[in-house]
């Protein structure tokens, strides 16, 4: 199972940057995708998810500012990141899983990853 993120890099605050993460063509059995983002010094969180019906959610700092998405045909996952902020800034990795979680967004040592793209906002 690989998962290859790609699109990180150093933005200043209020841009934009677009992730992707590319998946080997496992990703018709994985329920749920996701991003998660490890910000420096602190714990990993809870970015976005994607469910295989295209339910999402969101973490509360994100809502009406990051999107996620995902192209099946491509077997991609993406995250476009609007108004960023210094507090977005951190190690970003997209996680699939083959099981059902209510609280996948909570759960970030769940499922597969990839090994993740710096993202720095300043």
């Amino acid at each position: 199972v690989q998962l290859v993120e790609s699109g990180g890099g150093s933005v200043q605050a209020g841009g934009s940057l677009t992730l992707s993460c590319k998946a080997a063509d496992f990703t018709y059995t994985m329920h749920c995708m996701a991003w998660f983002r490890q910000p420096p010094g602190k714990e990993r969180e809870g970015v976005a998810t994607i469910d295989m019906d295209g339910t999402v959610t969101y973490a509360d700092s994100v809502k009406g500012r990051f999107t996620i998405s995902k192209d099946k045909a491509n077997n991609t996952l993406y995250l476009q990141m609007n108004s960023l902020k210094p507090e977005d800034t951190g190690l970003y990795y997209c996680s699939a899983t083959s099981l059902y979680y209510s609280d996948y967004l909570s759960r970030p040592d769940v499922g597969y990853r990839g090994q993740g793209t710096q993202d720095t906002v300043s």
